[in-house]
């Protein structure tokens, strides 16, 4: 007999089995894969942007899913509260842009071993087995059933993610080992995805990365999403940071209803660039107007602009007229991408969706169908932003879950 069991031995998973083990609980962690923290260690491209050192509001603001849900939660364990906890085991941290916390070394493998480090120090067991089936009779959660045998305890917390990134481990467990309890699981969607473009010219910039530019999302007329930084063409559309970050804004994928405009030149004005093209044209006088603006853009990227321009390539910079040269300023500040689709779910770094938060106590994590059971992590319908907020849900959520096991 086990205190406390716990499936999944990712950020939420270990994070609980710490917490839970130093108030004293005995603990045992079920986990499929042959060592933990899996995704943990490629996220952030393998920096693991552990949190965001913000505060309460800003973390509540950027949590489009049910962010009244995570409140209680985040008043219990913040941030700060996060940092404090891996600088305590030795990893120190530091703060960049967006308020963004990684490890100082960069390197995601520290966060994994200190919490690796600290279950063993607290005596945490861990099975590398799949759990097929939690125990509950009569409304009670009794424990597991894994590797052909069942262990029993007096809480049971299910912390195995989404099904983003499959290959991780994520492959939807927690959803079925809950429904077969009776809960509900909301629509299952990809979030912080790339995203799938009809516009053929993204397949021709396959491979042109974007850097210092200001990608923004509309809904319609509606712009929903603004932000400096870096993207990628692809043969399927877009993707990179801003991209990943726009996805998560997108609620009801529909053709034709979302775009992006990138500005190619946040730096300057309209009129700044205007005063760019003059000099430019002016310059190159004589030369065809697809090579007078080779120093304005990525040499991969001139070939479509001009073509989207409708200037002929081959008219002479000094015949291009007062209007064609405002026009193609304007492209040049709101490039075009049309939005068809997201790409796969396994393709995502996070899954939007997952176990209803009306069937789970916000102060503490229990569900409201069966008695010792518990969630805490990806596997309940809440998402954030790119930045560190996922992350911390894990934890927040992982730690008032320890508390009331």
């Amino acid at each position: 007999m086990t205190d406390t069991i716990i499936i999944g031995a990712g950020a939420a998973g270990c994070f609980c089995a710490v917490h839970a083990a130093r108030l004293g609980r005995s603990v045992l962690v079920f986990e499929k894969n042959d060592r933990i923290g899996r995704k943990l260690r490629i996220t952030g491209k393998g920096r693991c942007n552990v949190t965001n050192n913000c505060t309460e509001r800003e973390l509540m603001d950027n949590i489009p899913v049910n962010p009244r849900f995570l409140y209680s939660a985040f008043s219990m364990f913040t941030p700060q509260d996060t940092m404090s906890f891996f600088e305590e085991l030795g990893v120190p941290l530091k703060t960049e842009r967006g308020n963004r916390v990684f490890p100082v070394s960069d390197n995601a493998e520290d966060i994994v071993n200190a919490l690796d480090r600290e279950m063993k120090r607290l005596g945490v067991r861990i099975i590398h087995e799949k759990v097929h089936k939690i125990i509950c009779e009569d409304g009670v959660c009794k424990g597991v059933r894994a590797g052909g045998r069942d262990y029993f305890s007096q809480s049971v917390l299910i912390a195995c993610g989404g099904k983003s990134y499959p290959n991780t481990g994520s492959t939807g467990d927690g959803y079925r080992l809950a429904s077969e309890l009776g809960h509900t699981v909301t629509e299952l969607k990809p979030s912080l995805v790339p995203l799938v473009s009809p516009d053929r010219y993204c397949a021709d910039l396959m491979g042109l990365s974007l850097r210092n530019v200001t990608l923004k999302l509309y809904d319609g007329d509606k712009l929903i999403y603004s932000e400096l930084g870096e993207m990628l063409f692809t043969h399927f559309g877009v993707s990179g940071p801003l991209v990943l970050s726009a996805s998560s804004h997108i609620r009801e994928m529909s053709p034709n209803r979302y775009k992006l405009l990138i500005d190619l030149k946040p730096g300057l004005t309209a009129e700044q660039l205007d005063a760019r093209l003059q000099r430019d044209f002016a310059e190159n006088i004589n030369r065809d107007f697809v090579n007078a603006v080779r120093r304005l853009l990525p040499s991969k990227l001139i070939p479509t602009a001009v073509g989207l321009s409708g200037i002929p390539p081959e008219q002479k910079a000094n015949s291009v007229t007062r209007e064609q040269r405002h026009a193609f300023g304007r492209l040049i500040k709101a490039f075009p991408v049309r939005i068809s689709g997201f790409r796969p779910i396994d393709e995502a770094i996070i899954t939007s969706g997952g176990i209803s938060v009306k069937e789970i106590n916000p102060k503490t994590m229990e569900s409201k169908l069966a008695s010792g059971l518990f969630f805490a992590g990806e596997v309940i319908d809440v998402d954030a932003y790119t930045g560190g907020f996922n992350l911390q849900i894990a934890f927040s959520t992982a730690y008032c879950a320890a508390l009331y096991m």
